[in-house]
């Protein structure tokens, strides 16, 4: 991994943490530190806030032809660092090389949709019932925004908020996660110094969440927060925002459903099941969590899609594998006691349930592609979120079984389903309480220009387009009074 990370980035300028203190980032395939960043305390996240405020005024007054100018010009930055960028995932977050090359992709779609912004900042304009009076709402920026970012998909999953927050006029205070505090946060300051963004537009700190998370979402001086992560965190990330009467947009977690019907084309949905489990390892939240496939078709599902994962190759992401390390012990652990608990419940291995052995390490963070039959939704593996390369197969009698086991959770971000006939898949993609479901493919699908939210416990708010547009700015009604008025006293 290149460069010196041991600086926050605050105020156009790289500093000393106040602590003095640093943090390792370890690599997940090799287990080695490949760098130190900042420890930050309180002080840096008080000095972000402030130079982020102090930046505010002066940027949402730059004409909105520069705004989209410089986001564009962010756009070529990051792709013409794309294969730096990638073997950076891939040490920090262990993200495989065709998946590194898709955040990259994800992000610069993401920052295309953000130079569009400044354009799309649009009023309305309304008769008065009060005579001579005319009605103008005009669309502003909030002012500070609060970005949260996790570990999976650090780099899109930043990109998406502090993007279009800063076209649209706000400047913006980036927390990210602790194991991917580079590709989440502190590449982006060399790319917004490459481009020649103003001195505090953007500004990171980096550090434990334990340690700091509260003060970033609770900071007096941060009008919106953007958080991606577990619902648990999630609702505290809410609730800390929700004392400064901070907007807040969440995208939290997903259980998944991937339905298939007795009509479905079988081979067509194991290709999108095992895209849609085993990419990036399933830690994605928009991953499958759960396969739910009617009982006349079942058996035959299971049989081909094990056969497929069997031959998953698995291992370092560095090589040529399909499925890379999880991103770190803790992680690893909890996915490997889902799976225990699971077969204890009774359900069947078909393949994996245990860790491949790496660099002649037997404990290494690569969870071998794994297949549970015999699954019902209350076991382990599929009631909790197994952010892993996990696949636990649930029979259902019927669609409307299927429907109902596929809603049998608070959690309601994404889903998929295999009926055959689109129209027949539709009718049951209607029926399912989610925020995005996908017929005939898999739940990982995200588009800029499409709006992306969750329902229940998966979150509040939306991003993308224009439902993120309207998280960032705010309204302000002007009224005219051309003539004089007439008052009853």
């Amino acid at each position: 991994m290149e460069g010196n990370w041991e600086e926050l980035y605050i105020n156009g300028d790289w500093c000393e943490p106040d602590s003095g203190d640093s943090l390792a980032v370890e690599n997940p395939s090799t287990r080695e530190t490949v760098a130190q960043v900042p420890r930050g305390n309180e002080a840096d996240v008080d000095a972000a806030y402030e130079a982020a405020e102090r930046a505010q005024e002066e940027w949402r007054q730059t004409p909105p032809a520069h705004r989209e100018e410089l986001t564009q010009d962010l756009l070529q930055a990051i792709e013409q660092r794309r294969e730096e960028i990638v073997s950076l995932l891939a040490a920090e977050a262990g993200q495989v090389p065709p998946v590194g090359h898709t955040s990259v992709d994800l992000t610069t779609d993401q920052v295309a949709e953000a130079a569009t912004m400044p354009r799309r900042m649009k009023g309305e304009h309304a008769v008065s019932n009060i005579p001579g009076k005319e009605h103008i709402v005009e669309r502003e920026p909030q002012g500070v925004v609060t970005v949260i970012s996790p570990w999976n998909f650090p780099l899109n999953l930043s990109v998406r908020a502090l993007a279009p927050a800063i076209a649209a006029g706000n400047t913006v205070v980036l927390k990210p996660a602790t194991n991917t505090p580079i590709t989440g946060g502190l590449l982006f300051a060399r790319l917004f110094e490459d481009v020649g963004f103003p001195d505090g537009v953007l500004n990171i700190v980096t550090g434990r969440g334990s340690e700091i998370g509260d003060a970033v979402a609770g900071h007096e001086h941060s009008d919106v927060v953007a958080f991606t992560g577990s619902s648990e965190v999630g609702r505290r990330v809410a609730a800390t925002a929700g004392e400064n009467l901070s907007e807040a947009a969440m995208e939290l977690g997903g259980n998944n459903a991937h339905i298939v019907t007795a009509d479905a084309d079988i081979d067509a949905a194991v290709d999108a099941g095992l895209f849609g489990s085993f990419t990036h390892q399933g830690q994605v939240c928009i991953s499958i969590n759960r396969h739910i496939v009617e009982a006349d078709v079942y058996d035959e599902y299971v049989e081909k899609l094990t056969a497929r994962v069997a031959d998953l190759p698995a291992g370092s992401a560095h090589d040529e594998v399909v499925v890379g390390p999880i991103i770190d012990e803790s992680q690893r652990d909890e996915i490997l006691t889902y799976i225990q608990q699971t077969i204890e419940a009774g359900a069947t291995l078909e393949t994996g349930g245990d860790v491949v052995e790496l660099n002649g390490v037997d404990d290494s963070l690569v969870v071998a592609p794994t297949v549970l039959s015999d699954v019902t939704n209350e076991m382990a593996a599929a009631c909790n979120e197994h952010f892993g390369p996990v696949v636990p197969i649930i029979q259902a009698a019927d669609v409307d079984e299927a429907v109902a086991l596929a809603n049998d959770t608070p959690l309601g971000l994404s889903g998929s389903v295999h009926a055959g006939d689109v129209g027949a898949g539709k009718r049951i993609a209607q029926r399912m309480e989610t925020g995005m479901v996908h017929v005939n493919d898999q739940p990982i699908n995200d588009e800029a220009h499409v709006p992306f939210s969750g329902t229940g416990a998966s979150g509040v708010g939306g991003y993308n387009s224009d439902d993120f547009l309207a998280e960032v700015t705010e309204k302000k009604w002007i009224s005219l009074q051309h003539e004089a008025r007439e008052f009853p006293f």
